[in-house]
């Protein structure tokens, strides 16, 4: 069973930023990524959005992907093994 918070917020709030619960998420989403404390797998499924719906938001907002040289190195040798 997966366990659910729920987090209370008026409705004037939103209203006053402009923002629908599913836009809320997904600002939270994209904010916490940013910050390296979600993966881009978990930050997509908070935004509900796929993958490559998650990435084009974060090119488009100039957010850099967390790749690294660790990273590189092992798709880099994935690669080699692949032929």
């Amino acid at each position: 069973m997966i366990r659910q918070n729920v987090l209370k917020i008026p409705q004037e709030i939103l209203d006053s930023a402009r923002l629908t619960i599913n836009d809320l998420k997904t600002e939270i989403a994209v904010s916490l990524y940013a910050q390296g404390r979600l993966s881009i797998g978990k930050a997509r499924e908070l935004a509900n959005m796929s993958l490559w719906e998650f990435r084009q938001l974060l090119s488009f907002r100039r957010i850099s992907p967390h790749y690294n040289i660790p990273d590189l190195d092992e798709d880099m040798s994935t690669l080699r093994k692949l032929g």
